[in-house]
């Protein structure tokens, strides 16, 4: 049963739908587990770029079948304008499969992560405003509408109905907004199940099915390893689990039938929005890795803030998702550096921490013990093979390897399909 998971190891933007196009030949199913539209993927195919936020990446392959499966949060109306985009380059659209068991993201839960956002002020969190995390707590607190509830208008109206009550009156005491009517809302969204009707279905037994035929099943998540709900660096985290271990449930199949997880890193570190970031780079540094590595957000076009590799935060990643492999991507970006720093390990009031530490104050006030790495100063963008790659380059990467304890199976050296490189063992 070849099922193969795709996971960031640090805070998300590390390259995951490069890492898709790689296996895309081979892959029939591609599953996103987790999350919403607050992250995306970009791709480049044949030259032409995709920015993808709810639609997994196997849309962009005929013979692939993308599922949306339960653990996800949709809004139905970004999920349509995506699929219309998508259709408007020549893409077929037909094959998604979106299922009934995902929950909706409703107008009141954009609303309250606007409204609770900026009320946070100074200590707001970060988020995209897209409406995540409220709908991930309707989930929680199961009150949440899914989206086989479109496809019964009475049971719709009657779950709105009481959601909307308490929603309509905590914006309105506590925030001081106008309530939001119901009947319009109601509107709204059963004309989207109008359109969605034909995607929607129970896709568990579809995975699972693939799976016991031996056919590949991707398991693709949103964000990565530091901003996962229950490991991550809370509360500067998302409301879904990104690691290995949440794609069973947010896609409902079983640890056995994941057999590849496959961790995916930036040859440097990235994170947009608050929280603490040891390796950070200094404002010169990160400069340059922001403008030649395009560090801009893909959903939101923030930009990020760029540092050097984090080895502590790679082995936390490594051990959480039992990872079988890695893949280091943009190590071109640092052709730029004369040294390149590496973060081995933390030091807090005079102990050495190599691992994570084992809690958030320690992890806020940290701060990094770096190695340093002659650079290579040379375009690596040709490269195809380990003895293409400059010898500094090919250390940089077993410093990685070594560090974190996972082999690299392959290191992009550009943005392109092509430019990645495949490495021995």
């Amino acid at each position: 049963m070849p099922g193969v998971a795709l996971v960031g190891t640090q805070w998300g933007d590390e390259g995951k739908g490069k890492v898709t196009d790689l296996l895309a030949e081979r892959t029939d199913l591609v599953v996103r587990y987790q999350g919403g539209n607050n992250a995306g993927h970009t791709i480049v195919v044949e030259g032409e770029h995709y920015a993808l936020h709810l639609v997994p990446t196997g849309i962009l392959y005929p013979h692939c079948t993308p599922i949306i499966g339960p653990g996800v949060v949709v809004d139905p109306q970004v999920l349509i304008e995506e699929l219309d985009a998508l259709s408007a380059r020549g893409i077929d659209t037909s094959r998604l499969v979106l299922s009934g068991n995902a929950h909706l993201i409703m107008p009141y839960h954009l609303e309250l992560d606007r409204v609770t956002e900026r009320r946070l002020g100074k200590n707001r969190l970060g988020t995209t405003k897209r409406g995540i995390g409220p709908a991930y707590a309707d989930k929680a607190t199961r009150v949440g509408l899914r989206v086989q509830d479109l496809l019964d208008p009475k049971i719709f109206s009657a779950k709105l109905e009481v959601a909307l009550k308490e929603k309509n009156l905590i914006l309105a005491r506590v925030y001081g907004r106008l309530p939001l009517d119901a009947k319009e809302i109601e509107e709204q969204y059963l004309s989207y199940a109008e359109r969605l009707r034909p995607h929607i279905a129970d896709t568990d037994p579809l995975v699972q099915g693939a799976l016991d035929e031996g056919k590949m099943v991707m398991f693709e998540g949103a964000q990565a390893t530091l901003l996962d709900l229950d490991h991550g660096t809370y509360p500067f985290v998302t409301s879904s689990n990104p690691i290995a271990g949440g794609a069973c449930a947010g896609a409902g199949v079983g640890p056995r039938d994941i057999t590849r997880i496959i961790g995916i890193s930036k040859a440097y570190c990235t994170r947009v929005g608050s929280g603490p970031f040891p390796s950070e780079a200094d404002p010169a540094d990160a400069e340059v890795l922001v403008e030649v590595g395009r560090e801009y957000g893909t959903t939101t076009g923030r930009k990020r803030r760029c540092g050097w590799f984090d080895a502590v935060a790679g082995r936390y990643a490594a051990r959480l998702n039992t990872l079988t492999e890695l893949v280091v991507t943009k190590l071109d970006v640092l052709s730029q550096f004369s040294e390149i720093k590496v973060c081995v390990a933390y030091e807090y009031d005079g102990d050495r921490y190599e691992h994570f530490p084992p809690n958030q104050t320690i992890f806020n006030k940290c701060q990094p013990i770096y190695e340093s790495l002659p650079g290579w100063s040379s375009d690596i963008t040709g490269a195809r093979g380990m003895d293409d790659l400059p010898k500094e380059a090919r250390s940089y990467i077993e410093t990685i390897e070594n560090l974190v304890g996972v082999h690299a199976s392959w290191v992009s050296v550009g943005p392109g399909r092509d430019e990645i490189v495949q490495m021995a063992g």
